[in-house]
């Protein structure tokens, strides 16, 4: 069975599983309600910068067994829109399987995605998702996306294709996790100023009106075509109630220089 090494444990996030157990109960913080969404959007920064942000979400969410996992490529290497529909990813607490399933009816419903391995080998927006989703679900199965830049119709395809996955198996809840930063390198007023911009576009849930105000302002967020996805994917396949801001934060609110810094915000769709 092919193996996905774990390519940013101990950097990202600690490589040690008590370290790391320690800290991921620390970012998740006291119990909470536990709520069913449809859709998130977390942060994949080093687990010092965004991890709080993710684990507001996480903390509070219901985690199905099946969860689809989409991030922006940054280490362009591989395919446009990589898919891995077989084997395991590695983290330090065990091993998550990828659903074979679910993969192979993406794949023949959006032809445009291929199996590859190499966009994924090396790519840590979606690796520092799993350490939360294992803790909180062990025998959660997998399906990880990687997208280059697609332009606004190729998000619209996908997203649409994920969505009649979906509606095709509607018994089996599924968890679509658009992992991404919001504006990179720019004061810190700077950036709060154009993250509520994007922010108010996903709560909205108007994955045009998000294209558009991240080209019109420049918003340098990195996953705003996985976001995009996401929200045909959750909008199209079933009735949505309402989204949350659960958290937002910047670099700089950790550590404290303002002058340059990236934007992470945590939102729920239900």
């Amino acid at each position: 069975m092919m193996l996905r090494k774990s390519a940013v444990a101990g950097s990202f996030y600690p490589s040690d599983p008590e370290i790391l157990l320690k800290d991921i109960k620390k970012y998740l913080g006291s119990d909470q309600t536990k709520e069913i969404v449809k859709g998130i959007v977390v942060p994949h920064a080093g687990y010092r910068y965004s991890g709080y942000v993710a684990g507001a979400v996480f903390s509070r969410i219901v985690i199905p067994r099946r969860v689809l996992l989409l991030c922006p490529n940054h280490t362009g290497l591989g395919e446009s829109l990589s898919i891995m529909s077989q084997g395991e990813w590695d983290i330090p607490f065990g091993t998550v399987r990828i659903d074979t399933e679910l993969a192979e009816k993406l794949i023949c419903q959006c032809p445009m995605l291929k199996e590859d391995m190499e966009a994924h080998q090396f790519e840590h927006a979606l690796e520092v998702q799993l350490p939360f989703l294992f803790y909180l679900k062990k025998d959660i199965q997998i399906v990880p996306i990687v997208m280059k830049t697609q332009g606004y119709r190729g998000c619209e395809q996908l997203g649409k294709a994920i969505a009649a996955v979906l509606r095709d198996n509607p018994e089996n809840e599924v968890l679509l996790v658009a992992s991404s930063d919001m504006n990179h390198f720019e004061p810190d007023a700077t950036t709060r100023i154009k993250d509520n911009k994007a922010i108010q576009k996903i709560l909205d849930q108007d994955p045009h009106g998000l294209y558009k105000i991240v080209k019109q302002e420049a918003i340098s967020m990195c996953g705003y075509e996985p976001t995009i996805a996401m929200l045909y994917g959750v909008k199209e396949s079933a009735k949505t109630t309402r989204s949350e801001l659960v958290k937002y934060a910047t670099s700089g609110d950790i550590g404290g220089d303002r002058t340059e810094v990236v934007g992470y915000a945590g939102i729920t769709i239900y």
